[in-house]
């Protein structure tokens, strides 16, 4: 949060993402901390010989096993009924409430964390980041659970 509220760009709608932060960051308190991929998304994920398998542990650690969902930008990007899936997976198809809020509070961290990193790339992640950020504020725009994950 004080990397982006430093920052000198700032991301149109950015209240939102500051919102999501605000709301719900309490639901931190007691979380199980496990064993964690770091960059969980479609472009970590290799489909061969009819199994998939899972790329680039270089940010693995540990924490809150749902934080690992914080990269699912990219695959609710590329593929929505896959983001869908994947959620409905772990849950098996029940997905409580907590999780969509601190969904949200992940994701709405790591975009906020992802502008002053981008700077540094130059302005194509910066776009890139901003354009994340839209897609963010729009998937919430009404309420906790993400317009992507909307049965169509």
């Amino acid at each position: 949060m004080a990397e982006y509220l430093a920052c000198p760009l700032k991301y149109e709608g950015d209240e939102v993402l500051l919102a999501g932060v605000a709301e719900n960051r309490a639901l931190l308190a007691g979380r199980p901390q496990h064993f964690q991929h770091g960059d969980f998304h479609v472009g970590n994920f290799m489909y061969q010989n009819g199994r998939l398998t899972v790329l680039d542990f270089d940010r693995c650690g540990f924490g809150d096993p749902w934080e690992d969902f914080n990269r699912i930008v990219w695959t609710a990007a590329a593929a929505p009924a896959m983001a869908r899936g994947q959620v409905d997976g772990y849950f098996d198809g029940s997905v409580p409430e907590k999780f969509w809020r601190l969904l949200k509070l992940y994701l709405c961290v790591n975009q906020l964390g992802s502008l002053p990193w981008a700077i540094s790339y130059g302005e194509t992640e910066v776009r890139v980041m901003r354009e994340l950020a839209k897609r963010l504020t729009e998937w919430y725009s009404e309420g906790i659970v993400p317009t992507w994950y909307e049965r169509s």
